[in-house]
């Protein structure tokens, strides 16, 4: 059975991750790097690592198989999640695969060096409702593909 993780800092659809996995029945774990509301639900696992840099990524890039969903905006994890066969989306929705994974990955190097040479100021946009809908969406799709990957029954969307 395919499993989700979540990079939790700063995670803004939590309820929508538990929400979905409940209904698929997929086990969830939130990887932080500092506290968790705790769950009650079996279902659910809290990590929490230490502060050190890139922790949260590190733990989930090393534990996330092959038709397992990582939720994350981290651009460098997607891409190691990516390699290493899982289903990767972010919490607008934005699905990162084979397709565009390249392309992200140079958008957010292009990113940072504008920012550091001061052409750009990085402002990101606000969450929206959108968002929230078009990653309930998202990841509904890549917890049914990720159930069938794991299944053995292929690709059903």
């Amino acid at each position: 059975m395919p499993q989700i993780y979540v990079d939790a800092d700063a995670c803004p659809v939590k309820p929508e991750i538990l929400k979905v996995a409940e209904r698929h029945g997929i086990k969830v774990t939130f990887v932080a790097n500092s506290g968790l509301r705790p769950s009650r639900d079996p279902m659910v696992r809290n990590v929490i690592v230490s502060n050190a840099f890139d922790a949260a990524d590190n733990w989930i890039a090393e534990h996330a198989t092959n038709s397992d969903v990582v939720v994350t905006a981290d651009v460098p994890l997607a891409v190691r999640c990516v390699a290493g066969g899982s289903l990767v989306c972010g919490p607008t929705g934005r699905v990162f695969d084979d397709t565009n994974i390249g392309m992200a990955s140079a958008m957010r190097d292009l990113g940072a060096h504008l920012r550091e040479t001061g052409e750009s100021k990085g402002y990101n946009a606000a969450f929206s409702p959108k968002d929230r809908s078009r990653f309930l969406e998202t990841f509904d799709r890549l917890c049914r593909r990720a159930k069938a990957a794991a299944s053995g029954t292929g690709d059903q969307e």
